[in-house]
């Protein structure tokens, strides 16, 4: 007579009951993960901004036929990125500051699909 082999039926409730318990302590960590790689995609376009900024400051402070008069947030958005953003995002300028040949504008950039989604930078330039 053949000796029969297998799980029983305790065995495979238990790995279900086990995997229901992982599933209900894992399920919280990835609900929330649209927004976090939305957060991270701004905080990207911002980071990109505030340095395309640094760099074009630089290049027209050791010579002013380099880069672009910066006067505000779009013109650093459209002359330093080739005039196009991601689709997922868009910029406002709260405040610009101009003293003598130099602007100071303190941008936002935001998500288009979820409002609240914020990331400041600095942008300067030379006019």
């Amino acid at each position: 007579m053949k000796k029969q082999t297998g799980f029983t039926l305790i065995e495979l409730v238990m790995v279900i009951v086990i995997l229901g318990v992982l599933a209900a302590v894992a399920l919280p960590n990835f609900v929330d993960i649209k927004s976090d790689a939305q957060q991270a995609a701004v905080d990207g376009v911002a980071g990109a901004l505030s340095s395309a900024s640094a760099v074009n400051y630089a290049a027209r402070k050791a010579n002013s036929a380099k880069g672009v008069a910066v006067t505000t947030c779009g013109t650093v958005a459209g002359a330093l990125l080739g005039g196009a953003l991601p689709a997922t995002v868009a910029i406002t300028t709260p405040a610009t500051a101009v003293a003598a040949d130099i602007s100071l504008s303190t941008c936002q950039v935001h998500s288009v699909a979820t409002p609240g989604i914020v990331q400041t930078y600095t942008a300067i330039g030379i006019l």
